[in-house]
């Protein structure tokens, strides 16, 4: 049973691959995916993240999510040698981990309702678990960043999250605080990994090192990538055709 809403002003899709199933669950995915979005939008002047970014309230009045999100940025800061910085002019945007982090936490949801077999996306994020109603692995395609409408690259998974940053979409929206000088010829980069929410980071990270993400992720343990550059030509991690779809 699938079902899809629009949530953080993006299409979110919770696909449930299971007998018996009460539908209240993708009420409650729904809502959840909403108070995320309450809180950590940089769009929503009332969300905690904006009252932080005024200076409204003190640490000690931020939310355990709120503490969590700023605690988990700062380990992918060490994590990417500073590539991955949710201070942006000096305010706070944790978009580029927030959406990772929602989705796989909806995913615990699920599994501690008992369910094995989903699929939850929001705009290209994606956590998988399980098989598809053909009792096979989930597929999902990677979009052309010069041509939308079409699939470079079809996927198997089952268990792992997939992610996708670029510009190709919202433009210019990924920075780099280090000092490096950075070489980007990169539209897209595209990380698979053992959930949406180190994928989602990561591929964030690895868009910020230009042209050296793509050697990034090879280093990452349990992640693969695929990058497409400005001349449309592809580069891709020596593990990412293992799930390519035959």
């Amino acid at each position: 049973m699938k079902k899809t809403e629009t949530i953080m002003a993006m299409p979110v899709i919770v696909d449930i691959n299971e007998p018996n199933i009460d539908e209240s669950i993708f009420s409650e995915i729904f809502k959840y995916l909403r108070y995320i979005d309450d809180k950590f939008s940089t769009y929503k002047n009332n969300s905690e993240i904006e009252k932080i970014n005024r200076g409204e309230i003190s640490y000690k009045e931020y939310s355990n999510d709120m503490k969590t999100i700023l605690k988990l940025s700062e380990k992918t800061k060490k994590e990417t040698n500073g590539y991955f910085d949710i201070d942006h002019n000096g305010k706070l945007d944790p978009s580029g981990i927030v959406k990772g982090f929602a989705i796989y936490k909806a995913s615990q949801i699920l599994k501690k309702k008992g369910y094995k077999n989903f699929y939850i996306e929001i705009a290209g994020d994606i956590e998988i678990s399980g098989l598809n109603d053909q009792n096979k692995k989930w597929r999902v395609g990677i979009e052309n960043p010069f041509n939308r409408k079409e699939i470079v690259k079809v996927l198997e998974l089952t268990n792992k999250g997939i992610a996708t940053s670029g510009k190709y979409i919202r433009g210019e929206h990924i920075w780099n605080n280090t000092k490096d000088i950075v070489k980007n010829n990169v539209i897209s980069i595209t990380v698979i990994a053992d959930n949406v929410y180190n994928a989602d980071r990561f591929a964030t990270a690895a868009f910020a090192m230009g042209d050296k993400g793509i050697l990034f992720v090879e280093k990452l343990k349990n992640a693969e990538g695929y990058m497409v550059m400005n001349n449309k030509k592809a580069i891709f991690t020596s593990g990412f055709e293992k799930y390519q779809a035959a």
